[in-house]
C-alpha cells in the first residue's frame, strides 16, 4: 500500500478517492523540523502540501523514497521543483482549481473598497447607534464598478477568471502579461448563453495610467512588480488588490500612497512579512484585509483534493 502525507490538509473527497484506490492517507500535521524523520519512518511515497510546508533541497535529499510532491494551489515557490525533478520525483499542482475562489475574493475586496465596507464594519458596532447620521454622511461617496476599468497584471488562469468577472459586471479590462499578446475570453452564463471578448496586451505603464483599479495575479518575483514608481503612475484615487503573492507589492510605498491620497484603497490577501504582517498594514483604515484565504472555499478545496488525488493515482501506478 502506497502512503500519502497530506501535511497541510486535504478535502475529504480527495482522501476518499485515494483510499478507494488503496492508498493510505495521513493527514497529521507534522512540524517542518520533524518532517524528514516522519516521511522516512512512515515510508511516505507522496507529500501533498499547500503554502505552509516548505519542500526544499535539503528535505528532498534526505527523503530518498519520496516519489511525488504535490501542491494544492497555483504557485510552486515553496517547492524546489527543479531539484525534485532532477531526483526523478514527480511535481504536481492544481493551477485551475482555485481560480473562481480567488476571483470572487478579488471582487469582495474591490466592492469593500469602493463602498468603505471595511471601515463601516468597524465603525457601526461602536458608533452605529449614536453617530448613525454622521456615519451615513462619511460613507456616502461610494463608487460603482460598472463602467470602470480594471487593469489586470498577470494573465494566467486566475487573471483570466478575474477578467471574465469584470466583464460580466460591465467593466472594461486592460491586461499586462509578458507571455500574452492577445486573448479571447468566453464569458458563460447560467442559461447556456456566452459572449466572446477579444483582449490585447498593453504595456505596464498604459495599464497603470488608464485603470481605475489594479489587480495583481503574478507569481513570486525577485523584486517588486508594483513599487513607488508604479504607484505614482496610477490614476489619482485608484484602488489596488493583491491576492497573488506577498512581496510583489511594496507595502511601504503603498502606505505612503494611501496616506497621500494617491491611492484610495487597497485590498490585501497576501503580505510581505507573512505570517506576521506589519502593524501599519493591519491597522490602516484604507486597507481591506484577509489572511491568505484566496483558495479557501469549500468548493475550491474539493476541486483541489480531487485533482491532486487523480494525479497521484495516475502517476504512482
Amino acid at each position: 500500500m502506497k502512503v500519502v502525507l497530506a501535511n497541510d490538509g486535504l478535502a475529504q473527497l480527495g482522501i476518499d478517492a485515494l483510499e478507494k484506490a488503496d492508498y493510505e492517507v495521513i493527514t497529521t500535521r507534522v512540524a517542518q523540523e520533524q518532517l524528514v524523520n516522519f516521511i522516512n519512518k512512515n515510508n511516505v511515497d507522496a507529500l501533498l502540501v499547500r503554502s505552509a510546508t516548505e519542500v526544499k533541497k535539503e528535505l528532498i535529499n534526505a527523503c530518498p523514497k519520496l516519489k511525488l510532491i504535490g501542491r494544492g494551489g497555483v504557485g510552486l515557490d515553496n517547492i524546489d521543483v527543479d531539484h525534485a525533478k532532477s531526483k526523478g520525483i514527480h511535481v504536481i499542482h492544481t493551477p485551475d482549481a482555485s481560480a473562481e475562489s480567488v476571483t470572487e475574493l478579488v471582487f469582495a475586496h474591490l466592492l469593500t473598497g469602493v463602498r468603505f465596507l471595511h471601515s463601516a464594519n468597524r465603525d457601526m458596532p461602536l458608533e452605529g447607534d449614536s453617530q448613525f447620521k454622521q456615519l451615513k454622511k462619511s460613507y456616502a461617496n461610494g463608487r460603482e464598478l460598472k463602467g470602470k476599468t480594471l487593469g489586470i497584471i498577470g494573465f494566467g488562469t486566475i487573471g483570466q477568471a478575474t477578467a471574465k468577472m469584470a466583464l460580466s459586471l460591465g467593466m472594461k479590462v486592460l491586461l499586462n502579461d509578458h507571455h500574452v499578446e492577445k486573448e479571447t475570453l468566453t464569458v458563460s452564463f447560467f442559461d447556456g448563453q456566452s459572449v466572446e471578448f477579444k483582449l490585447v496586451n498593453s504595456d505596464l505603464k498604459t495599464v497603470l495610467q488608464d485603470s481605475d483599479f489594479i489587480s495583481l495575479h503574478v507569481p513570486a518575483q525577485n523584486g517588486y512588480v508594483i513599487g513607488k514608481k508604479e504607484l505614482a503612475q496610477m490614476k489619482q484615487g485608484a484602488g489596488i488588490i493583491n491576492t497573488s503573492r506577498g512581496g510583489v507589492l511594496d507595502e511601504v510605498a503603498l502606505v505612503d500612497a494611501l496616506d497621500n491620497n494617491k491611492i484610495a484603497f487597497a485590498g490585501l490577501d497576501v503580505y510581505e512579512s507573512e505570517p506576521t504582517p506589519e502593524i501599519k498594514i493591519l491597522m490602516h483604515p484604507k486597507i481591506s484585509l484577509t489572511p491568505h484565504i484566496g483558495a479557501s472555499t469549500l468548493e475550491a478545496q474539493e476541486r483541489i483534493g480531487l485533482e491532486l488525488a487523480d494525479q497521484v493515482i495516475k502517476l504512482l501506478k
